[in-house]
């Protein structure tokens, strides 16, 4: 059976529009406890969100649908993705779930789940849960109902869960950041945990009114966060997404550090510390400068499809602990079940902090990055890109020429009709002349390719 709501990152559309409507998050909250009661007689739920405006709507939604399925219900308010995993873990509960639509605008929203020790949920779960809502429901009788309760301690119990995850002696003293929570999850959080480790911290994207999250701030619109640490005089400046589960790290001079070169860092300041590091895991667009320069540390890089999901299980089959992406999604297996925004740059300020005088820049000097260019083709409906014969002679072409100093990424996008077309190359100029290649070689015969007959 192939799941008709949960997508790579739980379930997540436009609120007012179907699936995020009151009547299925009733539903789906209905449904997610029915398939919990066959695992345990009387499960307890805990229920997180992001700071979006909806987020009570679909709050209320669920936690009915659960109740009237007969799972007790926790609700810690707004709280980290990462959050919700640990304390869903900590608190031995049967499952966690969180509203947040991550990274998107505050018209969006989701609903996203973690297992009793923190993980992500596979897709049989999902499916079982679909399977459920194509069932009539099955109210519980009034003595059989959930009850519903507010954790009131839930941020202060992660911000030490935060702390817990560097050594007691990591001290931040003398150290001045701007925390940029996006408006989101993190506003009440992040700032709190950076000032109790000793940093002086300024804030920006602090002050969510439900309909500014990731509003010109955050991880995703790093650029305020870079006139913030200018303006302040700060060392460091620390950007989050609406949910706190990605990260972007800018410095003194404005210079800002994506996902693949911190997992660098992190990576290097654990073989500097004499731990093993037997390899990290990267997406399909990590950057060729970061994968050769591990592999001259003796650590390998394997690439998993696009996505934290697809990362977090190569992890798990590998048995390895670090991984992440360049948007900023990092994961260490050994301080955290999931991705953790704070976490991760905690682990980013403790090696700066390890290696005494050297700054940031300084620890990435062995990283040459090559230029990426991205460029995205619409295709119409029904075109089989894979069978595009002039797009694959190009791209034989182009990677002949690029030969060990480059590479051609071709993939279609998971949420659109898009071919996202990728070059990466030492020389930026050659990057985007070859994905230009590449690009006016899948426009030219898209329409062609749409009306061949499918394949026997």
């Amino acid at each position: 059976m192939s799941r008709t709501y949960f997508g790579t990152d739980g379930i997540r559309g436009t609120v007012g529009r179907a699936p995020i409507t009151p009547d299925f998050m009733l539903s789906l909250g209905h449904a997610v406890g029915r398939v919990l009661r066959r695992g345990a007689q009387r499960p307890t739920v805990l229920i997180g969100k992001d700071t979006r405006i909806s987020g009570y709507m679909i709050e209320s939604a669920l936690e009915a649908g659960l109740a009237a399925a007969g799972v007790d219900v926790l609700l810690s308010g707004p709280l980290p993705t990462p959050g919700v995993a640990y304390l869903t873990r900590a608190l031995r509960l049967d499952l966690g779930v969180v509203i947040s639509a991550s990274h998107n605008a505050y018209p969006d929203n989701g609903v996203k789940f973690f297992s009793a020790r923190g993980e992500k949920l596979p897709d049989e779960w999902e499916r079982a849960v679909e399977e459920a809502l194509a069932e009539p429901p099955q109210w519980v009788d009034s003595a059989g109902l959930g009850r519903a309760r507010r954790l009131d301690d839930a941020r202060g119990r992660y911000i030490e869960f935060c702390k817990s995850t560097v050594p007691h002696s990591l001290s931040l003293r003398g150290m001045k950041v701007v925390v940029d929570a996006a408006h989101g999850a993190a506003y009440h959080v992040a700032p709190d945990v950076f000032h109790e480790l000793g940093a002086s911290v300024e804030t920006i994207g602090c002050s969510p009114d439900g309909m500014n999250i990731n509003d010109g701030v955050g991880a995703t619109s790093p650029q305020a966060l870079v006139a913030a640490v200018a303006r302040h005089g700060a060392d460091y400046g620390i950007a989050l997404d609406g949910d706190a589960d990605r990260l972007q790290i800018v410095d003194a001079h404005g210079r800002l550090y994506d996902g693949d070169e911190l997992l660098y860092v992190i990576a290097m300041d654990r073989l500097a510390k004499g731990q093993a590091v037997p390899g990290v895991v990267g997406t399909l667009m990590t950057n060729l400068g970061v994968e050769m320069a591990l592999r001259e540390r003796g650590v390998p890089l394997v690439r998993a499809k696009v996505g934290d999901r697809y990362v977090l299980e190569e992890l798990v089959a590998r048995g390895w602990q670090l991984g992440g992406e360049g948007s900023g999604h990092l994961i260490a297996l050994d301080r955290h079940t999931t991705g953790d925004g704070i976490v991760s740059a905690l682990q980013v300020m403790q090696a700066v902090r390890r290696n005494g005088t050297h700054t940031l820049a300084e620890l990435l000097a062995g990283v040459a990055l090559f230029p990426q260019t991205l460029i995205n083709v619409r295709l119409a409906d029904g075109t089989d890109w894979r069978r595009n014969p002039r797009l694959a002679a190009e791209q034989q072409a182009v990677q002949h020429e690029l030969g060990d100093s480059g590479r051609v990424l071709i993939r279609a996008s998971g949420t659109e009709p898009v071919l996202r077309v990728m070059v990466e190359a030492r020389d930026a100029a050659l990057a985007q002349r070859c994905a230009q290649r590449l690009a006016d070689a899948a426009r030219l015969s898209a329409t062609a390719t749409a009306t061949l007959p499918a394949a026997a």
